[in-house]
């Protein structure tokens, strides 16, 4: 094919991608596990240690094979390339990094790694009872108990609203906290509308 002949053919497959977006052919084959870009990641509260279903980012600089994302096994480890199962569970990102930069170091001249949490899956609440939908639901940074019967659906419609507690693990002490839903959303009493900590349950009688 001559050097006219190429630029064209170029030309007219640029116009067709333009015009009708990439074939079905060529997006199927690309690489579907490629790395997110590493400054993407969620808002991490403050007290915030890695648990079982967290989707993390581990990023080595220069070090594409390296680098991915994984999700915390329920094991509480994860696996990467050459480094193998690394207990994550537990941890914060910061030290989940000191952990494999030391372990990098093994590999690498210069083990550089950046920790992103990608999804916060371990930390939940529950909610049961007379509410539209029972169940775990994630806890992200900040959650309230409005909030969450909010995810719930709202109350049934024979709730007893005004007798909401919500059992919270404390030091191995199970504390008991009122709500009055019928105070709360009408802005009554609000300092009842607790922020919601990992392992709360909330009882909609």
């Amino acid at each position: 094919m001559s050097k006219a002949m190429r630029q064209i053919f170029a030309l007219a497959t640029l116009t067709a991608l333009l015009l009708h977006g990439v074939p079905s052919w060529a997006q199927s084959a690309a690489p579907v596990s490629a790395p997110t870009n590493g400054s993407e990641g969620v808002a991490v509260p403050d007290d915030y240690v890695i648990g079982p279903e967290d989707v993390l980012g581990v990023l080595f600089w220069r070090e594409p094979d390296l680098s991915g994302d994984v999700t915390v096994r329920p094991d509480g480890k994860i696996t990467l390339p050459l480094i193998g199962d690394v207990v994550a569970t537990g941890l914060t990102p910061a030290a989940l990094r000191d952990q494999l930069q030391k372990a990098g170091l093994r590999f690498l001249a210069d083990a550089n790694v950046t920790v992103v949490v990608r999804q916060i899956n371990s930390r939940k609440v529950f909610i049961t009872g007379q509410v539209i939908k029972s169940g775990a639901f994630p806890l992200g940074s900040s959650l309230n108990v409005l909030q969450l019967i909010a995810l719930a659906g709202g109350v049934a419609e024979f709730a007893e609203g005004d007798k909401i507690t919500i059992l919270r693990n404390d030091r191995g002490r199970t504390m008991t906290l009122k709500f009055n839903y019928n105070d709360v959303s009408k802005g009554r009493n609000l300092e009842q509308n607790v922020q919601l900590r990992p392992g709360d349950t909330v009882v909609v009688p």
